[in-house]
C-alpha cells in the first residue's frame, strides 16, 4: 500500500426483511403477507439486526482518518474501485463472488455478521476483528490466499472475469444451441447452457451438478485450472453431448460459437445485469484469468 491513507471500500446487500418492508410499506404488512403463507418476520428481523450490527461496527473499526464507503451489491457494476482500496463485504460468501470481477489485487476481507451460522469459506472474519485486520492489510502484513479466476473474452476488448463461475446460455436458461470446441474435439450441442467452475466455484452451483451427472473434479482455490459442465445436453441426429464436461487449466480453453438468435448471455457469480453478449455467430474463449482474488485469510 501507498503512504497515503487507504480507503475501506463496506460492501453489503439489501436483507430479506429490508426487501419485505421496502415492498409492503409497514413491518405490519409485511408480517401479514408472510403469514398467508405460514411463515414468520422473526427470522429475518434476526438475520437484519445482525447485519446493521455488523454494519455500524464496521464503520466504526475505519481509522478516522481513513476515507470510507459503503456501496451497496447492486451498485457494484457503477462503482468505481480504486489500486489503494481494501475491500470489506459483509454478508455471506457469495458477496465475495459478487465483488470479485470488478477487481485488480486489492485486499479482501470478508465478515460475516453471524460467524454462527455462516459457511465462513470467503467471510471468514468476525467484525471484532476489523479493527486490526484494517490496519495490517494497509501494511500488506496479511496473509493472502490469491484464488483463481476464469475469464471470458468475446469480440474486441470485451471480457468477463468469474470467481465462482461463468454461465454461458440463454438468459432465460432455455435451451441454448451452440458449437463447443476443447481441445482437438468440437461439437454442435443443444443444453441449458454451460457452466465454467473455479475451485471456489466447486463449492457451489457446481457442486449440485457434479452430485446430478456423478462428474467428479478435485481443484484447489488456488489452482490455475477450471472445471466445465454441458447442463442436460439434448442428444439428437444433429446435437451432440459427448463433451459434456471437462477441464481448462493454463494451456486449455474453451471455446464456444454462438448458435442462439437472441437473448444469448454469458454472465459471472450471479449477477445477470451485468453480462456480455451471446447471440448467433460470437465467438467466445474461456481460459484462466491472470487476476485473481487476494482474499485474507
Amino acid at each position: 500500500m501507498s503512504s497515503l491513507n487507504p480507503r475501506v471500500v463496506l460492501v453489503s446487500r439489501e436483507t430479506e426483511y429490508a426487501a419485505l418492508l421496502a415492498k409492503h410499506g409497514t413491518r405490519g404488512q409485511a408480517e401479514f403477507f408472510l403469514s398467508t403463507r405460514g411463515q414468520k418476520l422473526g427470522k429475518l428481523e434476526v438475520r437484519d439486526a445482525l447485519q446493521s450490527r455488523a454494519l455500524t461496527a464496521a464503520k466504526e473499526a475505519v481509522p478516522a482518518e481513513w476515507p470510507f464507503v459503503h456501496v451497496m451489491r447492486e451498485d457494484l457494476n457503477r462503482f468505481l474501485f480504486s489500486p489503494e482500496d481494501i475491500i470489506v463485504p459483509i454478508g455471506q460468501d457469495g458477496l465475495v463472488a459478487n465483488i470479485a470481477k470488478y477487481l485488480n489485487g486489492q485486499p479482501v476481507i470478508g465478515v460475516s455478521p453471524d460467524p454462527a451460522s455462516s459457511e465462513g469459506v470467503l467471510t471468514r472474519h468476525s467484525v471484532d476483528h476489523l479493527p486490526g485486520l484494517l490496519k495490517s492489510a494497509a501494511h500488506a502484513d496479511v496473509n493472502i490466499q490469491a484464488r483463481a479466476m476464469v475469464e471470458a473474452k468475446v469480440g474486441e476488448g470485451l471480457s468477463l472475469l468469474a470467481l465462482n463461475e461463468l454461465f454461458i446460455g440463454h438468459r432465460s436458461h432455455q435451451s441454448a444451441r451452440y458449437v463447443i470446441q476443447s481441445g482437438d474435439a468440437e461439437e454442435f450441442q443443444s443444453s441449458s447452457g454451460m457452466i465454467v467452475a473455479t475451485g471456489t466455484g466447486l463449492t457451489g452451483w457446481a457442486k449440485s451438478i457434479m452430485n446430478a451427472t456423478h462428474r467428479r473434479f478435485e481443484i484447489d482455490p488456488e489452482d490455475n485450472r477450471a472445471a466445465f459442465f454441458a447442463r442436460e445436453p439434448w442428444p439428437s441426429r444433429t446435437s451432440g453431448c459427448e463433451i459434456a464436461a471437462g477441464e481448462i487449466n493454463g494451456d486449455a480453453q474453451l471455446s464456444m460459437l454462438s448458435r442462439i438468435n437472441e437473448g444469448g448471455v454469458i454472465f459471472a457469480d450471479g449477477i445477470e445485469q451485468d453480462f456480455l453478449p451471446f447471440n448467433w455467430g460470437i465467438q467466445a474463449q474461456v481460459t484462466m484469468a491472470e487476476n485473481r482474488l487476494a482474499l485474507v485469510v
